[in-house]
């Protein structure tokens, strides 16, 4: 696997963190619904990516893969669901916590297969922007 794709990493979070400053903003304005959605969204989303890159970039250090994105996911999601209350927080850290269970497998899967990682960081960054348009528009 290339080592570039290391460069997915700051990537990923630099876009959730800015998503998260320009949420932390509109909070007020974004309902419950919509709220759950983008925590939910950016939880495992982030980690997704971190599960996938980390098992392509160390193949063989499963239990590290997964207790890094698992960790990734939890704290992404307790943070965006923080925004909104205690249910969507909730809610947020289990699709974190699960989705950083599933993301060193999905990443095993594709393994050496690059555009399935660029695939990958295209839906999770397209997601955020449509979380973003959507709290702009609520």
């Amino acid at each position: 696997m290339p080592e570039w794709i290391v460069i997915f990493y700051p990537i990923n979070f630099l876009s959730a963190y800015v998503l998260y400053i320009y949420l932390y903003n509109r909070r007020k304005r974004i309902g419950f619904h919509l709220g759950m959605n983008i925590t939910i969204v950016a939880g495992g989303g982030l980690a997704l990516a971190t599960g996938i890159i980390f098992i392509n970039l160390y193949p063989f250090h499963f239990l590290e893969a997964t207790l890094f994105s698992v960790i990734i996911g939890g704290i992404s999601g307790i943070l965006f669901g923080n925004l909104f209350d205690f249910q969507t927080l909730f809610s947020g850290y289990i699709t974190g916590l699960i989705m950083g269970v599933m993301a060193p497998m999905i990443g095993a899967a594709g393994y050496e297969w690059v555009v399935f990682l660029i695939m990958i960081e295209v839906f999770i960054l397209s997601c955020f922007c449509i979380a973003a348009s959507s709290a702009y528009k609520a």
